[in-house]
């Protein structure tokens, strides 16, 4: 019967060539199938290679996801300041026009 370290590499071993497609010689150890001896330790070290590059892509989204809802945050404040300029200006307009009107009918 192969150790649970064995029973585990084995499983990751075979979780890689389950995503990859890859194919590598087999030895039987007890009921756990475990890839040849040489291929083990490559095939660990990609798992936690692709583990590590997962982790720094997933904290990259992360990162990104926050920067994304910062901008989001300063487009929706720099819209509510052009919002409230509009207004201001609209009635500076309508102020000015009803002053041009007081003007001509005082003629």
């Amino acid at each position: 019967m192969a150790s649970p370290v064995l029973r585990a590499v084995g499983s990751q071993a075979e979780a890689l060539c389950l995503q990859t497609g890859a194919r590598l010689p087999q030895q039987t150890l007890g009921n756990v199938e475990l890839p040849d001896p040489s291929n083990r330790l490559a095939l660990v070290l990609q798992l936690v290679s692709s583990k590590v590059q997962e982790s720094k892509l997933e904290s990259s989204l992360q990162q990104s996801k926050a920067n994304c809802s910062d901008v989001q945050k300063m487009l929706s404040e720099a819209q509510n300041q052009v919002t409230e300029m509009e207004a201001e200006f609209q009635n500076q307009l309508v102020v000015q026009e009803q002053h041009h009107q007081e003007k001509v009918q005082q003629k």
